[in-house]
């Protein structure tokens, strides 16, 4: 998707400040546009569903605690008030109203973890109201709450996804680069959510475990030839439709270990949740791909 014109001259003139106009085009071209939330104050739950990440949810009375398959309850993560955060998504992907809920399961293996997303209309969170979670959740750990803040944000491919033999030559190195990408991230400290841009990770192939467990059920065996080849078997236009389906897997969270809010993923590693494109514009938050990462 094209960036918007003020994004766009913002890249520029970082592309610009930073010397790194040789690899200018590139850096533009890949940069996506995504939405950054940071804690900006400790839960008290006086005013009910805003965006929260920890503690306990504000959900209404017709809603259900998700369980596991173990008939534990799940561990709620986040709420997303979508009207606070659609006016921050300068990718018009994200529904314009109601609220997202993020539950989670036990986060062992890293791979295909248990979870559910809601998403409830606008019209449906009258009378929602704090629900507080129960003494017993599937990550077995009491969470403090914080309130969000949400930031558009230009997200520029990170050390797994960015072309180094682009971005390097003889007088740029991949330092220079991530110096570039600092400024253009503007990444805060108490940064805790992102939504959409390039997920964490060692190498550039989330997108593919997701997208083969979402169109095929299949698990992903750490080759992108292979689940190239599964998906393509899968649709109807071959190879071509399915690397289309892997470009169009979104990054729809992404949550940090935090220790104020007592979240750690491992060895404070990050939890990442997946959508497809498709899925996310009709509203289909029932099929979505969770995943973590640690070092």
């Amino acid at each position: 998707m094209s960036l918007q014109q003020g994004a766009r001259q913002k890249l520029e003139q970082l592309i610009e400040e930073y010397d790194f106009t040789h690899a200018a085009e590139y850096v533009i071209e890949h940069t996506r546009q995504g939405v950054r939330l940071k804690k900006s104050k400790k839960e008290d739950y006086t005013h009910p569903c805003v965006s929260r990440v920890g503690g306990d949810p504000d959900l209404p009375s017709s809603i259900v605690w998700p369980q596991a398959s173990s008939g534990t309850p799940m561990t709620f993560l986040a709420q997303l008030n979508l009207d606070e955060i659609h006016k921050n998504d300068e990718s018009f992907l994200l529904p314009s109203s109601g609220m997202l809920y993020f539950f989670v399961g036990i986060d062992e293996p890293a791979f295909n973890i248990e979870h559910q997303v809601l998403f409830v209309q606008r019209d449906e969170l009258d009378g929602a109201a704090r629900r507080k979670s129960p003494n017993i959740t599937t990550l077995e750990g009491k969470f403090t709450g914080y309130q969000l803040e949400a930031r558009s944000s230009l997200e520029p491919p990170n050390y797994a996804y960015v072309d180094y033999d682009v971005i390097e030559d003889e007088e740029h190195d991949y330092g220079e680069y991530e110096d570039l990408s600092f400024a253009i991230r503007d990444r805060h400290r108490e940064d805790v959510v992102q939504i959409f841009g390039y997920p964490e990770g060692q190498h550039d192939d989330a997108e593919y475990e997701a997208a083969l467990m979402l169109l095929t059920g299949e698990q992903y065996k750490y080759s992108t030839e292979e689940a190239l080849k599964r998906i393509s078997e899968k649709l109807a236009g071959g190879e071509t439709a399915a690397m289309q389906e892997i470009q169009d897997t979104l990054m729809l969270l992404e949550i940090d270990s935090d220790d104020d809010i007592g979240f750690l993923w491992w060895d404070a590693g990050v939890l990442q949740f997946f959508i497809r494109k498709e899925d996310l514009l009709s509203g289909r938050f029932d099929r979505t791909y969770c995943s973590l990462y640690s070092s």
